[in-house]
């Protein structure tokens, strides 16, 4: 059965980081900014988490999810230019739309930690197989249901990608219109969602079905299709995310 996850493959150092610290990694570059509520923390933690997507090389897939989430930043540096309560320094406009200067700043410390927070999930996203991650969460005792769920989920947006456009396709062989004005658009994604979401519970039954055929429920002693796997640099890296933690902990504690 034919799988599809938003994994890109390439040949870095990054990809070759065991799962379960990139998961560390992701909780640390979000604690962090949250403990150390400060702009040059938040900075830090973004600048890594950026540079650490290019040293994966998985910039160019990272592109379309940061489009996005600039025109989402753009609302809020809006509002808050507008509307923050600690608004006292005016920069330009006229009454009552006037833009000032705390508001662009709290603006910019949420536009940081939102692409810092992004960066970090898209570096687990990008770089982790989804089967290289359940199978190591489930070697350390996961539960192999609670395994396939989270399996399931990275599967399930690039799946209904494909499948949005396979049967865009067929559309467009069988002469209906899917480009052109908002309302042709929206006039061909109505006839998508039915067998968009239809094909979604079908292919979860077939996963379903696949894997109890497989023994998912099976409570005995397991064995392993592949042998485990090292990661280099797993026990320096985990260690050096944990003092980072600690060490944040007890400067806001101490400071």
């Amino acid at each position: 059965m034919k799988t599809f996850s938003l994994y890109v493959p390439r040949d870095s150092l990054i990809h070759r980081i065991n799962p379960i610290d990139k998961i560390l990694y992701t909780i640390t570059a979000i604690a962090v900014p949250l403990i150390l509520p400060s702009m040059a923390a938040s900075f830090l933690c973004m600048l890594i988490s950026l540079s650490l997507l290019a040293a994966a090389r998985v910039v160019r897939q990272s592109l379309p999810v940061f489009a996005f989430v600039f025109l989402i930043l753009c609302t809020v540096v809006l509002i808050q230019g507008w509307f923050y309560p600690g608004n006292q320094t005016p920069l330009f406009g006229v009454e009552p739309f006037v833009f000032h200067a705390e508001g662009l700043m709290k603006a910019c410390r949420i536009g940081i930690r939102v692409t810092n927070v992004v960066a970090a999930f898209l570096l687990l996203v990008l770089t982790t197989k989804p089967a290289d991650l359940v199978e190591e969460l489930v070697r350390r005792g996961l539960s192999p249901r609670i395994g396939y769920v989270l399996d399931s989920i990275f599967q399930i947006l690039p799946q209904m990608m494909n499948t949005t456009r396979t049967i865009l396709d067929a559309q467009r062989s069988r002469g209906l219109e899917t480009e052109g004005s908002l309302w042709v658009r929206v006039k061909a994604f109505l006839p998508l969602i039915v067998p968009v979401v239809m094909s979604s519970l079908i292919h979860a039954k077939e996963r379903a079905l696949a894997l109890e055929v497989r023994g998912l429920h099976f409570e005995g002693q397991r064995t392993w299709l592949r042998e485990k796997r090292t990661y280099p640099y797993s026990r320096e890296i985990r260690g050096g995310l944990l003092l980072v933690l600690t060490a944040s902990i007890v400067w806001r504690i101490l400071g």
